[in-house]
């Protein structure tokens, strides 16, 4: 049972790796004490980066796009995506 709980914890965390890149890019914005355009710009490149690090969430970004899915349906869709996906470049699943 504990191994369960590990591998589900570190599984959530994987998946929240856009979420996380997110959260860092504005840390690292507000970090640098960028304001205004230069914030956006920054944040905007920061995420990016961090998508094109992770193929699976980029390809599922991308489907949500597609749907234009928005806010928490499109946390959920993300999660599940990545998840089904396996965290790789694959097509995600409908």
């Amino acid at each position: 049972m504990k191994y369960l709980k590990t591998v589900l914890a570190l599984t959530v965390a994987c998946l929240s790796t856009s979420a996380f890149a997110a959260g860092t890019c504005e840390a690292q914005a507000a970090e640098k004490k960028l304001a205004g355009a230069a914030k956006s710009s920054f944040v905007k490149k920061c995420d990016k980066d961090a998508m094109a690090a992770n193929p699976a969430a980029a390809a599922c970004e991308k489907t949500s796009a597609e749907k234009k899915l928005a806010g928490a349906a499109k946390s959920s869709y993300m999660k599940k995506c990545v998840a089904d996906a396996g965290g790789a470049a694959s097509a995600p699943k409908k």
